[in-house]
């Protein structure tokens, strides 16, 4: 006998044309829909302390990957880098494109975009407010427009599969080169109905948009901190077109994966760098597991990206429905405790089946923190401790170094 059904989540096939599915929720897993926030907080957080792009305030370690990346690694993220430099750079400027077409009175457009967005290969398409809440400090002037339009792409499931492996990397850029000029062609189906429309690349980032994606009806917050989506989890790429077209907003869904997460646990206890916590705590206004980022980004940039939270995670795995039908029927995880889904290789370090995980030295997680200022101040100052007395052309040089990150943190581009 299987477990009581709270509500049964409908959603639309994977990709266009494929039939809808269902999704079962027990009882026991359903919560509230979307992220549980406490609203007074999120706002107060927005104002006295706003988040920044991970590439200013964390320039330090930003700069550092890249004399710890493989070569292999290093070449082909340059690479792709050079291929996404005109998509970001069109992006940038979006903003001031003026439609192309006229706008037609009492119109909504709302279908006509997820349609397209969908013919043009997006799996999940949702629509809700731009929330300036969770917009990064350096862009607060670049935003221009009320409506978001949050896009998923999936990623190849196979090389997905294969984490950590460069393999898997391909999947993982060469789905933002894809969705990028897919964007461009959104945008331009915007501007031909006669209104603006802003894109905000995902290797540009303006805000920190899961909070949106999952306001739009398209996910709910993981354990592993990425957005858990029907169809393939964390298994995708997010990017946003904001506009002023007159738009209906989807509202938030309760798929279950709270409870499910605290229940699941697989990513918490895969972490080879145990960056995860099992605990939810209320972070900026929203109750969530905390990663830790100083137990991540070394691991993430010595081992191919890392990404074993998302290799482990069955609704990545497996799909939603799969999993949620398995739990009604079963009351267990689907996956877990296997090999199939909970095994994983470090290039230096072998295989780990379920229940085992590597060591790292202590000194594998020292790596510079903070702005990348801060972090030539630091080592300047270390400098003075052992009494090393600069001369006047360090002195002009270490000036020169400080300018020129300070500008590199202005330019708000990610990697």
């Amino acid at each position: 006998m299987g477990k009581p059904i709270s509500h049964i989540v409908r959603r639309p096939g994977r990709v266009e044309g494929d039939p809808g599915v269902e999704i079962p929720v027990s009882e026991d897993l359903a919560t509230v829909p979307g992220i549980p926030l406490r609203e007074v907080d999120v706002s107060f957080y927005s104002r006295v302390q706003p988040l920044e792009s991970q590439n200013v305030e964390k320039g330090a370690d930003r700069d550092w990957v890249w004399t710890v990346y493989a070569d292999d690694v290093a070449e082909y993220i340059k690479g792709h880098d050079e291929r996404m430099k005109p998509f970001i750079d069109t992006a940038s400027v979006s903003g001031d494109v003026e439609p192309s077409g006229a706008p037609t009175a009492g119109e909504d457009l709302t279908e006509d975009i997820r349609s397209k967005a969908r013919e043009l290969g997006f799996g999940e398409v949702g629509f809700t407010r731009f929330d300036r809440r969770y917009v990064y400090e350096s862009k607060r002037g670049w935003v221009k427009f009320p409506h978001a339009v949050c896009l998923a792409l999936e990623q190849d499931y196979g090389q997905t599969q294969s984490l950590p492996s460069l393999e898997a990397e391909y999947a993982h850029y060469g789905t933002y080169e894809i969705e990028s000029e897919m964007a461009e062609r959104l945008a331009e189906l915007i501007r031909d109905r006669g209104y603006h429309a802003q894109m905000h690349s995902p290797r540009d980032p303006s805000a920190a948009v899961i909070p949106m994606f999952v306001a739009a009806g398209l996910g709910q917050l993981g354990a592993n901190g990425q957005l858990l989506s029907p169809h393939f989890g964390s298994r995708a790429r997010l990017m946003m077109i904001t506009t002023d077209a007159p738009v209906k907003y989807d509202a938030p869904v309760d798929y279950g994966m709270h409870a499910f997460c605290q229940k699941c646990q697989i990513c918490v206890n895969r972490c080879p760098g145990r960056a995860l916590v099992k605990d939810r705590v209320w972070w900026r206004g929203a109750h969530k597991n905390k990663l830790i980022y100083e137990r991540c980004r070394p691991v993430m940039a010595t081992y191919e990206g890392c990404g074993v939270c998302m290799k482990v995670c069955p609704v990545q795995k497996f799909g939603m429905p799969a999993v949620m039908e398995h739990y009604v029927e079963t009351g267990e995880v689907l996956g877990k405790g296997t090999d199939d889904l909970e095994g994983y290789a470090l290039s230096d370090k072998g295989y780990f089946a379920p229940g085992k995980l590597p060591h790292f030295e202590r000194s594998f997680f020292e790596f510079p923190h903070g702005r990348r200022e801060d972090w030539l101040f630091e080592q300047f100052k270390e400098r003075l401790a052992n009494e090393e007395t600069p001369t006047t052309e360090d002195l002009s040089q270490f000036a020169r170094k400080v300018k020129s990150a300070m500008v590199k943190s202005r330019a708000t581009r990610d990697e």
